[in-house]
């Protein structure tokens, strides 16, 4: 099942229509989707140092260091056509990848403020799901158990294009309306996925993308901390 009973058995359709407060200050969603890398987890540092070893592997070019911050302002398909990356090898570069991300997840952590941000938003009443291509383990090793267990659903092991799929399926399982739902990432294929699913997206610019890059394509939100995702899901919390 993709959506566990906490997600699904404790939310009450109703509550789509009563939890706003009359002056709107009620939380605008329900369920929040979390990406993971980039997002709660910063794993662009240990990315580059494993690119070059995996491009040799699987024969494309590697990144100049002088192509760092433009590879970072575009869409993933993009910088796999930069790079030459072929196509038909992408699942096993995917499967490559999370090897070496389970082999060093001791070496990665969540980034300041996200354990403090998952405590917030379930504290006030928000479901979350995770939507990862990153292995489960791998996940709930780097946020650690405490953290890791305030999100009701890890449906890990997504394909690098299969995002749009995958958040179809979590939003239907849930019950959650779709307007009621907010998917968050820091790359502009999660962004992409989002839309094609039907769902509002909100960017975050700490991540792999570069902030002016997420502000051009025109999402909902677009947040510079994670202090910032609590203050605009949680209005008027303290």
């Amino acid at each position: 099942m993709l959506v566990t009973d906490r997600i699904a058995g404790r939310h009450d359709p109703a509550a789509d229509r009563s939890d706003l407060s009359a002056d709107g200050s009620g939380p605008p969603y329900r369920l929040v989707i979390l990406d993971f890398d980039g997002t709660l987890a910063d794993t662009f540092p240990w990315f580059t140092r494993v690119l070059p070893g995996v491009a040799d592997r699987y024969g494309f070019r590697r990144p100049a260091a002088h192509e760092a911050e433009s590879l970072r302002a575009m869409e993933a398909r993009a910088v796999m056509r930069h790079l030459g990356v072929p196509l038909w090898k992408l699942p096993l570069i995917a499967r490559h990848m999370r090897g070496l991300a389970a082999r060093d997840a001791g070496d990665l952590a969540p980034f300041p403020g996200i354990p403090a941000l998952l405590a917030r938003l379930r504290a006030g009443g928000l479901a979350l799901a995770l939507v990862s291509s990153n292995r489960e383990d791998v996940v709930r090793r780097v946020l650690g158990p405490g953290s890791a267990g305030l999100i009701d659903l890890h449906a890990c092991g997504t394909a690098l294009f299969g995002k749009a799929r995958r958040f179809r399926a979590v939003a239907r399982a849930s019950g959650v309306a779709p307007d009621r739902i907010l998917c968050l990432g820091d790359e502009l294929r999660d962004h992409a996925a989002a839309t094609r699913a039907g769902l509002a997206f909100g960017a975050v610019t700490w991540g792999y993308t570069r902030a002016e890059a997420l502000a051009a394509a025109g999402p909902a939100h677009l947040f510079s901390s994670p202090e910032a995702v609590a203050a605009a899901l949680l209005p008027g919390a303290a």
